[in-house]
């Protein structure tokens, strides 16, 4: 294998092996869905795909029964992202609908794996119950939705990313929200609302506002307890919504990629290099969502840069926004970017995020995702890969694989696994991670996988084993 002057490397065994790689994740997933194909019930194909895991939605000034969802048209309140809808449900949105706090109708997770609308074993249909809230359904306050979840985990090795206190138990998110969902009124006029999120655990480092000056809201200070445990508020907002279009300001999550920070959303128990490396994970700022049509969403707004929590850091200012748009009745795009000023990050600077997201089956969704990041300050230069291969093989179980190639530089490259960081160029990392969801119960879900991480150029190839447990109520 031949090193080239700026780090890429030549076609050779990691290139091999990560289309290698992706052939059998295909063909695995298409053997999977072939088998499957005449036996299972399949759910409606939808666009959209991790959502906040509520099981009871507020839609127009009332409650939504799973029963009772519309048939899915993109609307502000809808995501860009899609997997499988749950079983019974005409409408599981997610992905940016999770992020600008809309609440589904009883998909959450289960938009993964189907819902508790089913009933059977394991490998066929399966009964997951209702979810139970410690704080009641949506239906008894129809405009308050109050919950969180708990989710615990094991990792054998720490690649660098979330999962970084491997070989013991971690409490990674004690979570807890409380919101008021901002519901235009059915004369025309305004609907007004707010959220707040708070979570103690492991990651609270990696969710806090730690592009602030340092001691500044939840940086630091007083939320760090030691032990790689702490606290943070990722989302405190005020929100006000019209027929065709919402806005949000305060402290509240990214647009940017596919990957959330909230653990009931996203299939994995480990996060991709690139939503780590290459993306923020909060502002604080404006942004607002306009439904143009029903084909056509446009997200639009200003932040004081990236990972900022009520605090300018240096002279951070950018925008945000982009849109989403189906390009076929099975795919949805997502162009997502920040220009200006990242504050922490460095300025002059650009970053991008595009989602392909594909409904190959009823039951198999296929995701494309690629990032670039350019900051003209400080020379960083890194993009990234991602492909997401997701098979619901009932309402209770699911499989997946994610398949990564990242390229970072010695300003944002990293080195995991006793690896060594070059002093200059740009160097490719790779990743592949296959996993399992169980869902036993609408409240429980089980998440173990196995990912292999490597890089030719930092001289490491690192295999492990995680699992992680969530409980929501």
């Amino acid at each position: 294998m031949t090193q080239t002057n700026d780090g890429e490397f030549e076609m050779g065994i990691s290139k091999i092996r990560f289309a290698a790689l992706s052939c059998v994740g295909i063909l695995a997933l298409a053997a999977t869905a072939s088998a499957q194909f005449q036996s299972a019930s399949y759910a409606t194909p939808t666009s959209p795909a991790p959502v906040i895991y509520q099981d009871a939605g507020v839609v127009s000034g009332g409650c939504s029964a799973c029963e009772a969802a519309p048939a899915m048209t993109y609307s502000p309140y809808q995501s860009v992202f899609s997997a499988p809808a749950a079983s019974g449900c005409s409408s599981c949105a997610g992905g940016l609908r999770s992020r600008l706090a809309a609440r589904p109708c009883g998909c959450g997770v289960g938009s993964r794996l189907g819902s508790g609308c089913g009933g059977g074993g394991l490998l066929g249909d399966c009964n997951l119950g209702d979810q139970w809230k410690l704080f009641g359904s949506a239906c008894d306050e129809p405009r308050l939705n109050i919950g969180g979840w708990f989710q615990g985990g094991y990792h054998t090795a720490n690649n660098g990313l979330f999962n970084s206190d491997p070989d013991r138990l971690n409490l990674h998110q004690a979570w807890f929200f409380a919101e008021k969902v901002a519901t235009p009124r059915d004369n025309g006029g305004l609907g007004f609302g707010w959220r707040f999120d708070g979570m103690y655990g492991t990651d609270a480092n990696d969710t806090q506002s730690f592009g602030n000056n340092p001691g500044i809201f939840d940086n630091g200070g007083s939320f760090a307890r030691g032990g790689g445990y702490g606290w943070a508020i990722p989302q405190l907002y005020g929100e006000v919504a019209g027929q065709n279009w919402s806005a949000k300001v305060g402290h509240f999550y990214t647009l940017v990629g596919y990957e959330v920070v909230t653990a009931p959303d996203n299939f994995f128990y480990s996060h991709a290099m690139t939503m780590y490396n290459s993306e923020p994970f909060t502002h604080t700022g404006a942004i607002g969502t306009f439904n143009l049509s029903d084909d056509l969403t446009v997200y639009a707004g200003w932040t004081l840069g990236w990972d900022t929590g009520f605090d300018q850091f240096a002279n951070g200012s950018s925008f945000m926004g982009g849109f989403s748009a189906p390009v076929s009745d099975a795919s949805t795009l997502t162009y997502i970017t920040t220009i200006g000023d990242f504050g922490a990050r460095g300025s002059d600077a650009y970053s991008h995020s595009i989602v392909m997201d594909t409904a190959v089956t009823d039951n198999f969704n296929y995701v494309l995702q690629s990032d670039l990041v350019r900051i003209g300050s400080t020379g960083e230069d890194n993009v990234g890969l991602n492909q997401y291969f997701l098979y619901s093989i009932n309402d209770c179980l699911g499989v997946g694989s994610r398949l990564e190639w990242w390229k970072g530089d010695s300003l944002t490259g990293y080195a995991p696994h006793g690896g060594v960081l070059p002093a200059s160029g740009s160097h490719s990392y790779y990743g592949a991670t296959f996993g399992l969801n169980y869902k036993p119960h609408a409240n429980i879900i089980v998440r173990p996988e196995y990912r292999v991480d490597w890089s030719p150029a930092l001289g490491y190839e690192e295999g492990y084993f995680g699992v992680d447990m969530i409980a929501l109520y």
